[in-house]
């Protein structure tokens, strides 16, 4: 018998051969700690991370490796960091001095020391002399960008996570497909998952043959997820018009009478705003910018077929238009939000679709509800995602505990995203109240230093209250322990989802 066959060398072997995928977990385990430590994350978002790894051999390695790193890769990186020099080139060209000089006096403290915030993180200013017009009806939204779009006489930039086929979202189309028939000059920017449907279908052709320069923003592929993340995405919502009429807020281009019927949560219920005046400068350098990062085009090419001028002030309104996103802005949009719910003082209130929020800003909200400011969180009943609803369930009840008032919406998936503090300072716009809009997507978000616009905006949140149930804390805590438990470890995934 030859030694390789003694039952004591094979036993090694088999000891051997068995030892290696064990060898290789702890080494991969090792190395994505490493490599996690070393980047300097959030401690829970870290903690996720490792959880995942260790406990699902390889997968988990394979899956931090795909999307555990906020990498947007090289070229797009590059881009990113020459858009402070384009940035100037347009500040110079659509920038009116008049619009930087802000009356601070008519403001709480803590506006000013919010404007310093994003002045210094974002490198964006409170521009003074806007006026705008907050719009819930979907129709109306629809029906009145059509009509803007008819009336562009040089420029139209618009971009969109999601734009959907069907209903008044065509006659949208439509007037972007004639304005540049005559002349205008169109560009459009549709995210490449948010609007996959879409980008599969006819329309983006109907619209390339009319003239409108069309490109989908972030694109992704296999090729891609070796160099920077798939799931990053471009989440704005932006619509800029001849550089004097622009459109924000939380409302994809679609009509929510034909959009997801099938997902069982109701039509989606969003608002968006129609400005003009100072805050058209910023929001249209964020639109540009984003055009240049996904085409070849240069910022000369963009000032040469678009001749916008001077943008001044109109209106008493002051707006900061905070844009975020990874790499561009890292942790500014968190920073902001912490400002402004710890400026309450007398009453706070937020809605948002999604939320599973960073720790800090979790704790933030239970803040002010401690301290005595009426704090209110409006959510839908039900969304489309079984994973973030669960994750949200299991904040609900340590905010209650506070005294955090907890409304569901009843009437459809409540898409509107924002914030009032005492009626004065308000956040609108696309970003959620979840790690993905912390931390991942390209958001645009206004902070509004306005009383008027403030109470405009509280109105209409007071009408989502009106149409929600209000939670009791001694009802929550009568749910099934298996419900608790599938809410408290879906928390744990919260920074992945």
């Amino acid at each position: 018998m030859g030694a390789s066959t003694h039952p004591t060398v094979i036993a090694m072997e088999a000891a051997l051969y068995a030892a290696i995928p064990v060898v290789a977990h702890v080494g991969t385990c090792a190395g994505i700690g490493v490599r996690v430590i070393m980047r300097k994350p959030a401690v829970g978002v870290a903690l996720a991370w490792l959880f995942l790894v260790f406990s699902v051999p390889f997968l988990g390695a394979l899956f931090y490796l795909l999307i555990g790193e906020r990498r947007v890769g090289q070229r797009r990186a590059e881009k990113i960091a020459r858009l402070h020099t384009d940035y100037a080139v347009l500040a110079d060209r659509i920038v009116d001095d008049a619009i930087v000089n802000v009356d601070w006096t008519h403001h709480p403290p803590a506006a000013r020391g919010m404007d310093r915030l994003g002045a210094e993180l974002v490198g964006v200013p409170t521009v003074a002399g806007s006026t705008g017009e907050l719009l819930t009806d979907s129709e109306e939204i629809l029906l009145r960008l059509a009509e803007d779009i008819d009336e562009a006489e040089t420029s139209v930039f618009m971009e969109f996570y999601i734009w959907s086929e069907g209903g008044l979202a065509d006659k949208v189309l439509e007037s972007l497909a004639r304005a540049a028939e005559r002349g205008v000059s169109c560009r459009l920017l549709v995210d490449a998952i948010g609007g996959r449907p879409w980008w599969r279908g006819k329309q983006p052709e109907r619209l390339r043959r009319a003239g409108v320069r069309v490109l989908p923003a972030f694109p992704t592929g296999v090729v891609q997820a070796f160099f920077s993340r798939n799931d990053l995405r471009l989440h704005r919502k932006i619509v800029v018009l001849d550089g004097e009429i622009g459109w924000t807020g939380s409302m994809n281009l679609v009509d929510p009478r034909y959009f997801k019927q099938d997902a069982n949560v109701g039509e989606w219920v969003d608002a968006m705003v129609r400005l003009e005046g100072a805050v058209v400068a910023p929001l249209a350098m964020t639109i540009i910018g984003d055009w240049l990062i996904e085409s070849e085009e240069t910022v000369e090419d963009v000032l040469r077929s678009d001749p916008l001028g001077k943008i001044e002030p109109k209106g008493a309104g002051d707006v900061q238009v905070i844009p975020s996103g990874p790499v561009e802005t890292c942790d500014a949009l968190l920073q902001m939000l912490l400002a402004l719910v710890n400026a309450a003082q007398r009453e706070l209130v937020l809605t948002t679709p999604y939320f599973v929020p960073d720790e800090s800003l979790l704790r933030a909200i239970r803040g002010a509800a401690g301290r005595g400011v009426e704090t209110h969180l409006v959510l839908p009943e039900r969304i489309d995602s079984l994973l973030t609803r669960y994750a949200c369930r299991s904040y609900l009840e340590e905010l209650m505990s506070v005294g955090v008032n907890v409304h569901l919406f009843t009437e459809g998936l409540l898409h509107t995203k924002s914030v009032t503090v005492d009626e004065h300072i308000s956040m609108f716009g696309t970003v959620n109240l979840d790690m993905r809009s912390l931390w991942l997507n390209y958001e645009v978000s206004l902070f509004v230093y306005s009383e008027p616009f403030g109470k405009h905006l509280r109105g209409l949140q007071q009408t989502y209250i009106e149409q929600s149930r209000k939670l009791s804390l001694a009802e929550w805590r009568k749910r099934p322990y298996g419900e608790r438990v599938a809410e408290n470890t879906l928390r744990l995934f919260s920074p992945v989802l």
